[in-house]
């Protein structure tokens, strides 16, 4: 070869070279929105999703009634609720969507909570009541109040196929034991009377329930047919409006990077979130149709069991020369394909420190974590690893390492109860790298809420996109401090907020005829919507909290919407879409106006934002089963945002696990 043609060739090459590694930068840092749905189940992995998936054209208000019923029946279960210590009741359990995927359990306080959101979401008015220490929830539409209970597993039809409301429940079954004296409240006469004559002697209200079997119990035979003449006839004490604390903003937003794998298992290895504090899960160890799910298969239940423990990991690619842009922030950090410097990534100059920042979102709730990473370590020099849980407003250090080799962190206590969080690390002195870095979590998720498969054919569709993350907010009261990020430590300012009941209850209650809490929101990449609200009270008409937003530092405050009396507790949740381009940081604010009755129990937050470096890339999808004992795989990778393909179960099969990776 000539010397021309040599010149030439190198050329070529290094022009190769070029494109090969632009087209290696142009790859998207992030995948977000990742879903796989199968036709065995319904999408509930966000409001959207779920009305498009159950809410369908031509249906009628009662039936789009029973629909929303049937879902919060579904993807619920009874059972202990799971804390997470952010404030009162079933504080892991109060949003429909958080209890749907992440969990599929709690207590009857959050079955009600789950009705009331799908319904207003909907656009339907919905309301609920104390009836006898019981919450139970209503739904308007044909100019009447309809009484659809998710908890007991209930509905009552009137003589004309209507279904009923609570004040016609408790109007029925009161007028019925006035003629029949000595058996209101008497808890064994009721029982025996549901066996002999039978609960269809009894009030003509209560006779036509789809959900009774033979002898009178409903779906969920804790309760049955005794369960409502005690809780409506009308004694003790007197039905009154009221729901119970509420929480809404949660979505599932699979995200992926280079290296990272998500693994969701039909089944679990005995964790959940509330195991560390002493709490029990019933149904952790059942299958549906046996023992206390022995009713779910009715309602299309092909997984399991209920609770799901799966894995996060993720195996930081050091190598790809694009890593940098995964990061939330990298100051004096480089690779050692652009030095030759030891380790694969380092100090860039290493007379100063070099640092960078992990973010780890999940979906899901975390239960353990460990970082494992091999350190290379130079002469006086050290690697300083530090945990954010708020956004990195606050840093804890969680080791510096001073010596090379394979290091292992254990990071549990710090992710116990959390969605998201970051690691630093500080890297100082020539010679100091990283050569491998790894992040791996037990997570908890719904096994009901999976895309299951059936026997047959199952048609599975694949989707990506919004190209979007969310930061979110949600913080404890004092007293859970050290167990779950509090208000304080995501920078809330309160003003006129009276301390005692802050610090005992996590309440806000103002100090004055005015108060407010103000916090920050800051998001890695352009915001374009900030969803929030809370629960609250407002005891009369020119009483409320107004739900504010700023975006010139505190300026100006522009008020979205008013959680407005007379309300003994209600909920408020608004969208902000107006938001100028290019922001990044806002002040979200909660106004009270009070004349001494108003009270705010829960909030959230979640500012939805461009990924910076979003965009879709090939994903592969692999599903894990048995048929008759033999192992069954299938692989798919999709190489566009959205997929439609078939898996075919020749037998009925056990599901093992779902895994989505890059």
């Amino acid at each position: 070869m000539t010397f021309s043609a040599m010149r030439w060739a190198g050329f070529f090459l290094l022009c190769l070279a070029t494109l090969l590694v632009n087209a290696a930068a142009a790859e998207p840092a992030v995948v977000s929105n990742v879903k796989v749905v199968s036709d065995k189940v319904e999408d509930v992995s966000s409001f959207e999703a779920w009305k498009k998936s159950v809410l369908k054209d031509g249906m009628t208000d009662e039936q789009k009634a029973l629909a929303i019923w049937e879902t919060a029946v579904k993807f619920r279960h009874h059972d202990s609720g799971p804390d997470e210590c952010v404030g009162l009741g079933d504080s892991g359990t109060l949003d429909a969507f958080k209890l749907f995927n992440v969990y599929g359990y709690c207590r009857g306080t959050g079955a009600q909570p789950a009705f009331l959101q799908l319904a207003r979401q909907a656009g339907y008015d919905a309301r609920a009541w104390s009836v006898n220490r019981w919450g139970v929830a209503e739904i308007n539409y044909g100019g009447a109040w309809h009484m659809f209970d998710p908890g007991m597993i209930c509905y009552f039809k009137k003589p004309d196929g209507s279904v009923a409301g609570v004040e016609e429940l408790v109007a029925g079954v009161k007028g019925w034991l006035e003629k029949n004296p000595g058996m209101q409240g008497n808890d064994e006469k009721i029982k025996k009377y549901q066996a002999d004559p039978g609960f269809k002697k009894g009030p003509e209200i209560l006779v036509n329930c789809p959900t009774y079997d033979a002898r009178g119990s409903f779906a969920l035979n804790y309760f049955g047919w005794f369960s409502a003449m005690i809780l409506y006839d009308g004694s003790g004490n007197t039905p009154f409006l009221y729901e119970e604390a509420s929480s809404q903003g949660y979505r599932v937003n699979i995200q992926l990077r280079k290296g990272e794998r998500l693994t969701r298992n039909w089944g679990n290895k005995g964790l959940h979130v509330t195991a560390s504090s002493g709490g029990n899960v019933e149904c952790i160890k059942t299958e549906p149709g046996k023992g206390v799910l022995y009713y779910t298969p009715k309602f299309g239940d092909l997984s399991n069991g209920r609770v799901g423990n799966g894995t996060l990991e993720y195996a930081v690619p050091l190598g790809d020369a694009d890593v940098l842009g995964t990061f939330v922030s990298a100051e004096n950090v480089a690779l050692k394909a652009e030095d030759q410097a030891p380790g694969a990534l380092h100090a860039k100059d290493a007379a100063k420190p070099g640092e960078f920042v992990l973010r780890m979102p999940c979906s899901y709730v975390y239960l353990t974590g460990e970082l494992t990473f091999d350190a290379l370590v130079g002469e006086g020099g050290s690697i300083a690893v530090a945990f954010s849980d708020n956004h990195g407003r606050e840093w804890k250090e969680l080791g510096k390492i001073s010596s090379a080799g394979v290091q292992k962190i254990d990071l549990t206590q710090n992710v116990l109860r959390r969605y998201d969080y970051r690691l630093k690390f500080t890297l100082s002195g020539k010679g100091t790298g990283i050569d491998a870095l790894k992040v791996a979590h037990d997570i908890q998720h719904s096994q009901r809420a999976l895309p299951a498969l059936g026997q047959g054919e199952n048609k599975i569709a694949f989707s990506a996109g919004p190209q979007e993350g969310t930061i979110s907010i949600e913080g404890a009261g004092p007293k859970f401090k050290g167990k779950q990020v509090t208000c304080e430590e995501y920078g809330a300012v309160f003003n006129n907020i009276k301390k005692d009941g802050y610090e005992k209850n996590g309440v806000w209650l103002p100090e004055g005829a005015s108060c407010d809490a103000t916090f920050p929101v800051e998001t890695p990449g352009e915001m374009k919507r900030i969803r929030f609200g809370c629960n609250y009270r407002a005891g009369g008409a020119q009483e409320g909290w107004d739900l504010q937003v700023s975006f010139d530092e505190g300026k100006t405050f522009k008020t979205i919407d008013r959680a407005g009396g007379p309300t003994r507790q209600n909920a408020k949740w608004v969208t902000c879409s107006k938001i100028p381009a290019g922001t990044r940081k806002a002040l979200v604010r909660f106004a009270g106006v009070s004349r001494g009755n108003i009270v705010l129990w829960r909030y959230r937050i979640d500012a939805d934002y461009a990924e910076p470096r979003g965009g879709f890339a090939p994903v592969k999808v692999t599903y894990t089963w048995e048929e008759g004992g033999q192992a069954k795989e299938d692989v798919h990778v999709a190489k566009a945002a959205e997929e439609a393909y078939t898996i075919t179960c020749a037998q009925k099969p056990v599901l093992k696990a779902v895994v989505v990776e890059r």
